[in-house]
């Protein structure tokens, strides 16, 4: 089967596992173990059927994939921001649906609910969420509102002890077989609140999407609200206006700002190895200079990157990240993820059209971690505005 041989062994030019703990070593050892063993084997064939590996999720939950830095009172592992991004470097540079499936449940369903939810609400979801007895999508984008979600339209309307829920949310990942959603809707006055939409409740269904060519190994639906009777319990309490689900999504795209390099790590490993293993005119291609300057350019952006993200990760465990520097991270990573895996294609000449390698799914996958969570271009504006105080969305 494709991809069995997985040989990969790490990237670390500037000897950043000196910075690194000997817990987030082993937390990151443990991830990458797990993905050698039980996602490099079967991901091609996966992404190939346009199937979710649903197995994988109890193997995901053992690792501390689901909210590893939720306290462990509420069932996570307590553990710090840098280990967070380094298993979700180790789950990306296996495959980038099977990190969305991970950053979906830490970041966009357990973080809101953790940090906006009632204790209430906490104890209910948070430690079936970490064992991956129950698995949550989050519920922001819609169909005619993308980069700009304030303009929602979803809404619900007041009934008792209950709300009613209308509309309909489009790009979900894990939406097919989630148990519970985090939603995002406008109040009768137009604020914006979170509530938990559990499967089940009437009029509440979540049909799959089909047809793409990128992220194939994970799972996306919709949500449609037809008069949906939500509980005024299930309403998150402790946040209010476009700041709650933004405050997720700062969270998510830290996790994706260490696993797009996850992505780049594999396309460059692969590539070094077929560039010292393929040999045209009487000697290995890795000799000739133009394959020298793709893969020292290669190693380069890498090693900046995983500088870039490290600092970040201090950042975070400070509690002094901004989103300005959070949106920075994850448009270069993804940036400089894409340019390894196209440069990494061309060094496996034909072979790397094939799923003998991993390159092409990676680049198919990226092309949507480059637009979702904030679009390159978006990213870049947000670092404009940032720099110059000038909004540039206005």
């Amino acid at each position: 089967m494709a991809n069995k041989d997985d040989r990969f062994q790490g990237v670390d030019y500037y000897n950043i596992d000196d910075l690194l703990t000997d817990e987030h070593k082993l937390i990151r050892d443990t991830a990458r173990e797990w993905v050698k063993k039980e996602v490099s084997p079967i991901i091609e064939e996966a992404y190939e059927k346009a199937e979710f590996p649903r197995h994988l999720i109890k193997g995901l939950a053992e690792i501390g994939a689901f909210g590893p830095y939720i306290p462990q009172e509420y069932g996570g592992a307590g553990l710090d921001q840098i280990s967070y991004g380094l298993i979700m470097q180790e789950l990306e540079r296996g495959d980038s649906g099977l990190r969305s499936t991970a950053s979906v449940q830490s970041s966009l369903v357990m973080y809101p609910i953790w940090k906006y939810g009632s204790e209430e609400q906490r104890k209910k979801y948070l430690p079936k969420l970490a064992s991956g007895d129950m698995i949550g999508c989050f519920g922001l984008t819609e169909p005619d509102y993308g980069s700009n979600p304030g303009g929602m339209i979803t809404n619900f309307k007041d009934d008792g002890d209950h709300v009613i829920l209308n509309g309909a949310k489009m790009w979900i990942s894990n939406a097919p077989f989630a148990d519970i959603a985090v939603v995002w809707a406008k109040s009768e006055e137009g604020r914006i609140h979170g509530l938990v939409v559990e499967r089940g409740m009437d009029g509440f269904t979540t049909p799959e999407m089909h047809g793409k060519w990128s992220l194939r190994a994970s799972a996306t639906g919709e949500l449609v609200f037809d008069n949906v009777r939500v509980p005024k319990e299930n309403i998150l309490p402790n946040k209010s206006g476009l700041g709650g689900p933004l405050g997720c999504l700062d969270s998510a795209r830290y996790g994706i700002s260490w696993g797009a390099i996850g992505a780049a790590m594999d396309c460059y490993d692969s590539a070094l190895r077929y560039s010292q293993e393929r040999v045209q005119f009487d000697r290995p291609i890795g000799g000739f200079q133009l394959q020298q300057k793709k893969l020292a350019e290669m190693v380069t952006e890498i090693t900046k990157a995983q500088l870039l993200v490290y600092r970040l990760g201090q950042l975070k465990n400070a509690d002094k990240a901004t989103s300005a520097q959070i949106s920075m991270a994850k448009r270069n990573s993804v940036e400089i993820a894409l340019e390894i895996a196209r440069e990494s294609r061309q060094i496996h000449g034909g072979m790397g059209i094939t799923n003998e390698y991993p390159i092409m799914r990676h680049m198919m996958n990226l092309e949507s971690v480059v637009t979702y969570e904030g679009t390159h271009d978006i990213h870049l504006l947000i670092t404009g505005f940032d720099v110059t105080g000038l909004n540039a969305f206005k």
